[in-house]
């Protein structure tokens, strides 16, 4: 039989127990906790580092935008150069979905990317939440801390008058080691049982027009049931900045989200709403995407939408 503690080893058992279950619960809540470093960088700080051996500097946009000029040394990237999309979407097939792993790191690595990389992704012309979903792809590849979006993108450096290039750089492949996926990616069937959940808020990252049901964004008209309305192109200022702290958090309160709350995105085809996740994670917030978004709920009618014009619940 065990023998008993002293009452002064018991307390200090029980003190040593409760730290024991506070730190489980602190790691278990990391799971989705965003990285702490900064998420966006400065144009002053590109230029200061524009010639780092270890800079990755990634511009998304327009194909023909970037072969006039880009900014020295980055490399043009698109969208299904890290995503995977079914082309037959108009019969069930999904848009933009996040590879498997070993798809996504090999994908990352044609990009030049490796370990010890700095990936610095910016915006050409208005190409915001294009962008943003290259920066949560970073992310949910475990590389959150060692990339970031130049605020303002091109047009914050042309702006201010600084060095562009037509040079297309030579190709380099990357090596990165097997990924540490980032859970920040969940399914139809997890957004479903969390509707109504505390402290997880579900934010439509879509035109008001799409939410409020006035324009089809797909099979359905409407929203998510209790989803929230924050527009993707809310996050920035008439310049294309992300907004200042303050303004992002207002932003989110009038969406319900208090400060610890997790935010879960989705828009039309999961593009959209990294923009509201990167507002989101920038004021520290965890965050997740829905990936599959209104494509894929709105075919499914056993999943509960609002529609607001027609002022009912529409679900089997």
């Amino acid at each position: 039989m065990r023998p008993l503690l002293p009452q002064r080893h018991l307390a200090a058992a029980l003190a040593c127990a409760v730290l024991s279950l506070a730190a489980s619960r602190a790691a278990t809540a990391q799971m989705y906790v965003p990285a702490a470093a900064p998420v966006t960088v400065s144009t002053t700080w590109l230029a200061e580092h524009l010639k780092d051996p270890n800079l990755v500097l990634l511009h998304v946009g327009d194909r023909k935008e970037y072969d006039k000029e880009h900014i020295p040394g980055a490399r043009f990237v698109d969208l299904e150069d890290i995503s995977v999309s079914n082309h037959d979407h108009d019969h069930g097939g999904l848009m933009l979905e996040m590879p498997q792993p070993d798809s996504l790191r090999a994908r990352l690595e044609a990009l030049g990317i490796s370990d010890r990389s700095r990936v610095i992704v910016y915006y050409g012309n208005d190409w915001v939440s294009p962008a943003t979903r290259v920066v949560f792809t970073l992310d949910y590849a475990g590389l959150g801390a060692a990339s970031a979006l130049l605020d303002g993108g091109m047009q914050a450096w042309k702006t201010e008058h600084r060095a562009v290039s037509a040079e297309t750089p030579k190709a380099q492949r990357g090596k990165l080691a097997a990924l540490h996926i980032n859970p920040i990616v969940v399914n139809a069937a997890w957004v479903n049982s969390h509707i109504g959940t505390p402290s997880f808020h579900l934010i439509d990252g879509r035109a008001a027009v799409y939410y409020d049901g006035v324009e089809a964004g797909g099979p359905r008209k409407g929203h998510i049931k209790g989803a929230k309305s924050l527009p993707f192109t809310e996050i920035t200022d008439d310049r294309l900045y992300l907004k200042k702290p303050a303004e992002l958090k207002l932003l989110f309160a009038k969406a319900g989200v208090a400060n610890g709350d997790t935010v879960v995105a989705y828009c039309h085809i999961g593009q959209q709403g990294t923009a509201v996740l990167f507002a989101a994670r920038a004021l520290g917030h965890p965050v997740l995407l829905y990936d599959g978004s209104f494509q894929e709920w709105s075919r499914r009618p056993e999943l509960p939408v609002e529609d607001p014009r027609a002022g009912r619940l529409s679900a089997q």
